[in-house]
């Protein structure tokens, strides 16, 4: 089980705009350059973070990314789904067309388990528990 770099990225970018928007909006080149990602890619994150509701937009001099939603409202569950979709442990999981035994596989029924007690656990974390450590973190040190 693994969370692509889009997720990983997504929590990253998330936690910068949250700490940095107290001023207002948070600019993308300075969250990339923060959190050491290419501005090109992280647009393209940002982008799938708008059209699912957590961040918003602004254009201009003083333009940038906020939050739409409480830090503690923001399941990391979540911001993987909206990033990777429903990622599966097995290729089985989430399609029994790929594998001419699924219906008859006895271990079938575990992968199902282990890919959602994934997102569970995944669930149970919001952006706010990720915040909490966030200094020890060296992009949070690069202001």
């Amino acid at each position: 089980m693994k969370l692509t770099t889009r997720s990983r990225y997504g929590a990253r970018l998330l936690v910068d705009i949250a700490l940095h928007s107290k001023n207002g909006p948070v600019p993308s080149k300075d969250s990339a350059r923060r959190e050491g990602i290419s501005l090109k890619y992280l647009e393209k994150i940002l982008k799938m973070l708008k059209e699912g509701g957590y961040i918003k937009g602004k254009r201009g001099p003083n333009g940038g990314n906020i939050l739409l939603r409480e830090p503690e409202d923001i399941s990391i569950g979540a911001i993987a789904q909206i990033l990777d979709g429903q990622e599966k442990i097995l290729d089985c999981v989430g399609d029994e067309t790929v594998c001419p035994r699924s219906a008859v596989c006895l271990r079938r029924s575990i992968w199902d388990d282990a890919n959602q007690a994934m997102y569970k656990m995944l669930d149970s974390y919001s952006l706010a528990d990720l915040m909490k450590d966030a200094y020890l973190c060296p992009a949070e040190r690069m202001k």
